[in-house]
């Protein structure tokens, strides 16, 4: 890696996160660049593309998951040929995966298998074994599982509050349930859709206003900072009680999937290095952006992602004073769910 563009970044080669991908999938994608077909098989899914996009920006990566199946032996050496720092726990059930076809110049799905929800005893030796790594890492993230049956989210709100009480950072990109139950706990950083905050019934619309209402509302909730993705439009960022517009130039995509990932990952990378959160959500928004114009999800080399950061900025949006909660009016709220 080239070190002087890690700094650029913001990010330190001995920036170790600690990755929490419960669900990974086996990818494979039949393409036709040249003339002919060519098949292509990756591991794939929320953490692995996150772990892939911190590695590309310097960071150490530990990737705790379960695996099993066919599917399972096929993953483990995938992802050890990665370069991650793999922990595995073997699991009974079967791992998930899905075929899409990309000849005709758009991904079509041809099966979408998400796997077998995870037995108690697979999620206890899963939790340990996470959570052993994430208290030895600068950073923790968790991502969410394909499917949100396979795991329950009672594990991740003792993930949020496990960590968060031993002064772990925890970044999540999660909604629903999942959501809900690690904001009962506390994160240091969430990134979530527009898309899925108004599917979750958070934000009553699109509408700038809305959206930073809801984002104050996460913050209330157990959020320290919040990053939402508004598909073509620039993010939101909510930092130190005052909301930004994430604004970057644009860029041609050749696949819209992963740029909320690799934002994640962005953040998550340069905090671990020592950075400040706001070079985190610039570097992020740097590498979601650059992430779109390649066709492998969760990619993208270090000395464009650092070359672009200094072209993004955080732009004061809407002025709406923070809300400050009492200690008593959180515990009220928890006793209301």
């Amino acid at each position: 890696m080239d070190g002087t563009a890690g700094e650029r970044a913001g990010t330190g080669t001995n920036g170790h996160v600690m990755v929490f991908a419960p669900t990974p999938l086996l990818t494979v994608t039949v393409d036709q660049p040249a003339g002919q077909p060519e098949i292509h098989l990756h591991p794939g899914g929320q953490g692995v593309w996150q772990a892939r996009m911190i590695m590309s920006l310097g960071g150490e990566v530990v990737l705790c998951t379960a695996l099993g199946g066919e599917i399972g032996q096929v993953l483990e050496p995938l992802l050890v040929s990665e370069g991650v720092d793999l922990k595995v726990v073997v699991r009974d059930s079967g791992s998930g995966g899905y075929v899409h076809d990309r000849r005709g110049g758009t991904r079509r799905e041809i099966v979408d298998v998400p796997g077998q929800p995870l037995g108690r005893h697979e999620l206890d030796e899963l939790y340990n074994l996470a959570l052993g790594e994430g208290l030895r890492a600068a950073v923790s993230v968790l991502s969410g599982p394909n499917d949100p049956t396979l795991v329950p989210p009672e594990l991740y709100r003792r993930f949020a509050a496990d960590l968060g009480a031993n002064g772990g950072r925890v970044v999540v990109d999660l909604s629903g349930e999942h959501l809900t139950a690690v904001l009962d706990s506390g994160v240091f950083f969430l990134k979530v859709s527009h898309e899925e905050l108004i599917r979750d019934g958070r934000s009553a619309g699109d509408d700038e206003d809305q959206l930073a209402r809801a984002m104050y509302d996460l913050h209330a909730a157990g959020a320290e900072s919040v990053v939402v993705s508004r598909a073509d439009r620039p993010a939101l960022a909510l930092v130190d009680g005052e909301v930004f517009e994430v604004e970057m130039p644009r860029l041609q995509a050749a696949d819209p999937r992963g740029a909320g990932d690799s934002m994640t990952a962005g953040v998550a990378a340069v905090v671990a290095g020592g950075g400040d959160l706001r070079t985190a959500i610039r570097t992020g928004a740097a590498a979601g952006a650059l992430n779109v114009t390649r066709h492998g999800l969760g990619t993208g080399r270090l000395d464009s992602i650092s070359g672009l950061v200094d072209r993004v900025r955080l732009v004061p949006a809407v002025a709406r004073p923070q809300e400050r909660t009492t200690p008593d009016e959180l515990a009220d709220r928890a006793a209301e769910r």
